[in-house]
């Protein structure tokens, strides 16, 4: 990996010491830089789990991804800068109220080894959505507020479920995981299945979607999101030029150049 180049793409400049406030540093740079994705699903665009491939779909072409590509190349990064990484499997909080099956999603254990007290875990996750922004503690049970919202980790062995709190104050879950270590080539069957099945939320139709300082934009199908303070604003986008143009301005992405 060129750490410098993957530096300049999420227009990081600060510290790399491995600990903590790095850590988190990253984290947000990461999450208002590189879009939470599945453009190349919806245009059947094959997704291989193989980091020079992503990197160079995620780096070099200034595109996003999906769990197992932002996640997946994300922890890379934070080992080539001397953080200890896990890579855990997950799986989402359904419409039906029960869990996605194993290796569903793909989140982060991460260690700070030049911290005070490096055996401090913590949860890193760069590629769900609107969720947490900073990562979260894991050996901590109680709250943790993030401006209007707020998470919590609760433990049912063998599992950890992270739970959100809406801007309205209602405390909804969003995905379990286990501490189990897993190999990357081990989400093969779930990314394959994600990017193929009618099943699939990845499948069904278009949209992007990053973190902004006071809030999220997105483009789910027709429709331009922006979210400020807790307060959502929705926009129809009536036209392909447009669609572009907005995909170019809040995303920086140019799919003409994938053609």
């Amino acid at each position: 990996m060129n750490v410098e180049r993957y530096l300049e793409r999420i227009e990081y400049d600060g510290a790399r010491t491995p600990n903590a406030a790095t850590l988190r540093a990253l984290h947000l740079a990461q999450l208002y830089h590189v879009p939470f994705e599945n453009l190349d699903i919806t245009r059947a665009r094959r997704i291989v789990l193989d980091y020079d491939a992503l990197y160079e779909k995620i780096v070099t072409r200034r595109r996003g991804g999906f769990c197992y590509e932002v996640n997946g190349l994300f922890a890379w990064l934070l080992t080539q800068l001397g953080f200890d990484v896990t890579l855990l499997s997950g799986s989402s909080f359904r419409a039906d109220e029960t869990f996605g099956p194993e290796y569903d999603h793909l989140t982060l254990r991460v260690l700070c080894p030049a911290d005070v007290e490096p055996s401090t875990p913590w949860l890193a996750d760069v590629g769900f959505g609107s969720s947490f922004t900073e990562p979260l503690r894991l050996d901590r049970a109680t709250p943790q507020p993030q401006g209007l919202r707020a998470y919590r980790i609760e433990t049912a062995e063998p599992f950890r479920i992270v739970w959100q709190k809406s801007y309205a104050g209602v405390w909804k879950k969003q995905f379990r995981f286990s501490l189990q270590p897993r190999a990357f080539a081990e989400f093969e069957g779930m990314c394959h299945y994600h990017q193929t099945s009618p099943q699939s939320p990845f499948t069904r139709k278009p949209f992007i979607t990053r973190a902004t300082p006071r809030g999220r934009i997105s483009i789910e199908g027709a429709t331009l999101i922006i979210t400020t303070d807790g307060v959502r604003t929705s926009i129809p986008i009536r036209q392909a030029e447009m669609r572009a143009a907005l995909l170019r301005q809040h995303f920086g992405v140019d799919l003409s150049h994938d053609e």
